[in-house]
């Protein structure tokens, strides 16, 4: 299951869907609270609103566990999800996840801030390009974050505006007590918090986490580096079948 990030849809995995749906089945779902056709009956105002809601999703679809693959905004709710039903989940991978590990610096909080209440084309435009800074030197990178930004605009326009759930960073304690096997990857100039302390903290607290830092790389990492993405999360997911069928076998031989 693929989970977007805040203000995102499921269109938001294009440049990596196909080869991640090529040997598992996929998922890509819309928030219920944010852009896109879902109508939502109960409005989102504390982190348990999105434990609840990824529970109905997870039924509805009839999915006694699957691997959860999310990205910034989705990649915090997806944690939170992990630390409440780590039954339903084989392996977690985060993508730039928004707080979580840490919390955003003060130039981040001001940003955020002023993008949030002043829904403008050349506040958004910065605020974008600030935050995508190596894929807007690229033409055609440049291009796709230009037309995120109208679709911002455009969003802001149309759909009724949401009350946010700000993300929160977990406790060493809710790193300590999670139990699925999970898959951390963060590109070293992301705005949001500073890839190395991240890393160096997720070493401290949860060792277990496998975190990987992506070079020259940044917020928008399934955009800007898509094929190093891939690849980390194929092999991530492939080592959770390998050893399924190292245990089948050991149980056959056992048998």
């Amino acid at each position: 299951m693929l989970l977007p990030g805040d203000t995102e849809t499921s269109l938001s995995w294009f440049p990596v869907i196909e080869p991640l749906s090529k040997n598992f089945r996929t998922y890509a779902i819309d928030h219920v609270f944010d852009n896109g056709r879902s109508v939502y009956s109960k409005e989102m105002s504390r982190p348990t609103d999105f434990i609840d809601w990824m529970d109905e999703v997870f039924d509805l679809l009839g999915l006694e566990q699957t691997n959860l693959v999310a990205y910034s905004y989705g990649a915090w709710q997806a944690t939170l999800y992990g630390l409440a039903h780590p039954d339903r989940i084989e392996r977690l991978v985060l993508l730039a996840p928004s707080a979580t590990v840490l919390s955003p610096g003060p130039v981040m909080r001001i940003r955020a801030i002023l993008y949030y209440f002043l829904p403008f084309r050349p506040v958004a435009r910065n605020y974008f390009y600030w935050y995508g800074a190596e894929a807007v030197k690229d033409s055609k990178l440049r291009a796709r974050v230009d037309e995120m930004v109208e679709e911002d605009l455009l969003s802001r326009r149309c759909f009724k505006k949401r009350k946010f759930v700000p993300p929160t960073c977990l406790t060493d304690a809710q790193w300590d007590s999670l139990q699925v096997p999970t898959l951390f990857l963060v590109g070293e100039n992301d705005r949001t918090y500073s890839a190395e302390h991240a890393v160096d903290r997720l070493h401290r607290v949860a060792p277990t986490v496998d975190a990987r830092v992506a070079s020259n790389t940044d917020h928008y990492i399934t955009m800007s580096n898509p094929d190093w993405v891939v690849r980390n999360v194929l092999g991530f997911l492939r080592e959770n079948r390998i050893a399924e069928r190292a245990n089948v076998r050991a149980g056959n031989d056992t048998a």
